[in-house]
């Protein structure tokens, strides 16, 4: 409850106006995400960043539902996978992930032509949803040149 506007306030306990201040955007560093020219590392496990790599989940997650998995608990790793390497291809132009992204994701791994995806055809997807150092090594192993089409 509020004191009361009759009783006595001593000089520190009276309540002082706060002025809000801006924050200053040229000390500020740009994420990652936002830089107009991604920073391309040259060691491997650094990766490059692409806006929106997020978005390729979600288009993953819709493409992939249209496949038929012979073991539906691959499902989860094959999208996150598939995921990443559509990321993988738009951070190389230095955009956003696309529908065509995925496709070639999924044709780099043969996905598309068949009809029930095999155990042993998810195997490289294997825990790929739940080890952030599976995924570094996964993204490592597929060349910038399979992902660029003819």
């Amino acid at each position: 409850m509020a004191q009361p506007s009759f009783s006595p306030v001593p000089a520190g306990g009276e309540v002082r106006l706060t002025a809000e201040t801006s924050i200053p955007e040229i000390g500020r560093p740009q994420k990652a995400g936002m830089q107009r020219h991604a920073t391309l590392g040259s060691d491997k496990g650094q990766g490059t960043h692409a806006p929106g790599e997020g978005f390729a989940l979600t288009i993953a997650k819709n493409e992939c539902a249209k496949l038929h998995f012979e073991n539906h608990d691959d499902a989860h790793d094959v999208e996150c996978g598939i995921a990443l390497i559509a990321a993988k291809r738009a951070s190389l132009i230095g955009r956003g992930p696309t529908l065509v992204d995925v496709h070639v994701a999924l044709d780099i791994f043969e996905l598309r032509s068949t009809p029930v995806i095999a155990r042993s055809q998810a195997e490289a997807f294997t825990g790929l949803g739940h080890s952030y150092v599976k995924q570094r090594a996964f993204v490592d192993s597929v060349t910038n040149s399979q992902l660029v089409t003819p």
